[in-house]
């Protein structure tokens, strides 16, 4: 099984790295094969909506840095976002990437029972943290984005959200949120 883990944060050590790498580390260990990918550290450009991947390419024209991260995620059967909560959303960093997921969707996806060109049955980690304690704030972020992603084909999607954490920038996360992820491992690689 393969996994491909999209790092939306500016912090390579932050919360919702530490969660994804605890996620990616138990997953290797019961056999899966792990690739991450921190943005951050990438030089690429959003969506130019020029189009390109709907009428001359089956994939997005643009040939940067996010070109591997595509691919790689097109490949793997298990797909980690993570991010920080910014401004009530994602990175910048993440939905520059999410934009650029556009590309997996064939010309006519509006009308087609089956839109994505990527392979159906694949599994989403969404892991979300933020500093604010309350959930009932920024909730929205995981519904909106789960529904595009399972128009891409992902089938079985699971949230770890992580409410009240690094403010300040500290790395400080409760055990559960770890245990979380162990969880999400064995659930997904079994």
């Amino acid at each position: 099984m393969k996994i491909a883990c999209v790092m939306g944060s500016p912090r390579r050590e932050g919360n919702s790295a530490t969660i994804a790498r605890h996620f990616l580390e138990k997953a290797a260990a019961l056999g899966a094969e792990t690739e991450t990918f921190s943005l951050n550290t990438l030089s690429y450009r959003g969506c130019q909506a020029c189009y390109a991947c709907k009428t001359k390419l089956d994939r997005c024209i643009l040939k940067d840095d996010l070109s591997l991260v595509l691919a790689a995620v097109q490949e793997a059967d298990v797909l980690v976002l993570a991010t920080p909560t910014y401004f009530g959303g994602i990175s910048g960093q993440l939905k520059c990437f999410i934009d650029r997921t556009y590309s997996y969707l064939k010309p006519d996806y509006l009308s087609n029972s089956q839109p994505s060109r990527l392979a159906p049955g694949k599994k989403l980690l969404f892991i979300i943290t933020q500093g604010h304690p309350d959930e009932a704030m920024f909730n929205q972020v995981f519904p909106l984005y789960d529904r595009f992603f399972r128009w891409y084909g992902y089938e079985d999607s699971r949230l770890i959200r992580a409410c009240g954490v690094g403010s300040g920038g500290m790395v400080d996360l409760p055990e559960r949120f770890l245990l979380e992820a162990e969880e999400a491992a064995r659930d997904f690689i079994s």
